[in-house]
């Protein structure tokens, strides 16, 4: 059972839509605390930020993509990773060290050149999405 009380890594974005380097991201970030809050950005059709203006895809399609993909890769929900709609969060500060650590992954080549936006574009080709 997800226990809110117990260390949880955090993993905010628009997962437009999520794919593969974000499975990893999800699988390095459950290694660290045992338990995942996967947070969905409310952005569809509209700018998530410089350059992330192409947001298709509505809170409820993304966390239910986000949550048959971890099932069909073994994971479970309320047990290794939640999913929360949260506004369109554009900036993130803190003040001086509050008791958690803000940590940037890096992977092979294999990962880092997944791209949701060609993966976007290969939909909007096979005519999946406008």
């Amino acid at each position: 059972m997800f226990d809110p009380k117990k260390p949880t890594v955090l993993l905010l974005g628009r997962w437009q839509p999520w794919h593969e380097g974000h499975l990893a991201l999800f699988e390095r970030a459950l290694a660290k605390t045992g338990q995942v809050v996967i947070q969905v950005r409310d952005v569809e059709g509209s700018s998530g930020g410089e350059g992330q203006d192409d947001n298709p895809f509505s809170y409820e399609d993304v966390s239910k993509d986000i949550a048959e993909k971890l099932f069909s890769a073994g994971y479970k929900i309320n047990e290794d990773f939640v999913i929360q709609l949260v506004p369109n969060i554009t900036n993130i500060t803190y003040g001086r060290g509050v008791g958690y650590n803000i940590d940037q992954e890096s992977f092979n080549s294999n990962i880092e050149s997944i791209s949701a936006t060609k993966i976007r574009k290969s939909l909007r080709d096979e005519g999946k999405i406008k």
